[in-house]
Parts: C-alpha cells; structure tokens; sequence
C-alpha cells in the first residue's frame, strides 16, 4: 500500500534536511501528524515567516532581517578585520569565543569543484568588494579544516594577498582539557608544526 500522496510529499521536503534518510523522513513526519499537530503548525510557520522575513545582510552576507545585521551595525567593533566563515553557524561560534572584536563576512559556503560549487556559488565577488572598501587591513580565514575549507581558505589567502591585503588563518591545535593519548595524530602533528615560543 502506498502512502498517501500528501503524506509522501511531507516525507520527501523532509529528505532536504541534512542527515536526513528516507526512514527517519518517514518517522518524522508520522511523530508530526500523530503526535504533535500543533508542533507541526509551529514548524510550517516558523519555516514560512524565516522565508518571508530573513535576507542576507549587505555587508557580511549572513541572515538578518535589516539591511545590516547587528555585528555589522555595532560601530564599537574593530572595522580593519574582517573574519571569513563558511557558514553563519561559524560565526555564531566564533562569537561566542568572545576572543574576537572585528567584522565578518559569510560565505554561505566552501569550494568544492566535485561538487560544482566554484567562486560564483560562494559569493566571492561580494567579499572581494567587502575586503577591499578601505577599511579592512587584515582577512582572517577561518574556513573549516576539511579538504575543502583548506582549499577555500588557500584560494582566498591568494586572492588578498595580490590586493595588498593582510591574511591571517586561524590556528589548529589541540582541544582545551584534552589529553594527547586521546588525539588524533593529524592534529597532534599540525599542533606541532604550529607551536609557539612561551
């Protein structure tokens, strides 16, 4: 028997979620109809007023509703960095840091050819615009460290670079509180090579 056509298609935009199967698609969206209609309103809600009331802020590129966001809007922050981040959950992380004061810029991504994203699906027209408005001096990456972060953040390093700009790249190492039996040695080998002098 064949699931009904309405209930198939719930399954289906529940397949977009990341990590997201065509079995826990299935039960989600049984848990929603069964068990919390009300949670599901929320949900179609949230998701539809998130649509209609979020853009990308002129400056960063990152979700707000303004045209600027609030960290682009605070003139209390250090205007001559500009942090560049694949994600706006980066961002949120970095900021939670509070080791951070400067000024960021959202990639909505990373480069990945295999994958057919290239500098046109990253908006990396829109950064180079934002790196080189006067004010910014320095660029720090601080894209993920997977193949295709490291790809992003060599690629951006080159192009700031060639606009005089200066580029940093945050540093890998191992975690606070962690034990070296417990790390992995690509990260005990790349905390070694980028140790520093006390």
């Amino acid at each position: 028997m064949k699931a009904p056509s309405s209930l198939e298609q719930l399954i289906q935009a529940l397949k977009v979620l990341p990590g997201v199967g065509p079995k826990s698609a299935s039960r989600m969206a049984y848990h929603l109809l069964q068990r919390d209609q009300g949670g599901a309103a929320n949900l179609a809600h949230a998701i539809e007023y998130a649509i209609a009331t979020l853009k990308h802020c002129r400056r960063c590129n990152t979700f707000t509703e303004g045209e600027l966001c609030e960290i682009c809007a605070d003139e209390d922050r250090n205007h001559q960095q500009l942090c560049v981040v694949e994600m706006p959950t980066d961002l949120l992380m970095i900021e939670q840091t509070l080791a951070y004061h400067g000024l960021y810029f959202v990639l909505m991504g990373r480069l990945s050819p295999l994958d057919g994203i290239g500098p046109n699906e990253i908006a990396l027209a829109r950064l180079l615009e934002r790196a080189v408005d006067g004010e910014v001096q320095e660029v720090v990456i601080a894209t993920n460290f997977t193949v295709e972060g490291e790809a992003t953040a060599h690629y951006l390093a080159e192009l700031m670079r060639t606009r005089g700009l200066q580029v940093s790249r945050i540093a890998r190492g191992l975690p606070v509180g962690g034990e070296l039996e417990h790390v992995d040695p690509g990260t005990l080998a790349q905390a070694l090579v980028e140790r520093r002098k006390l």
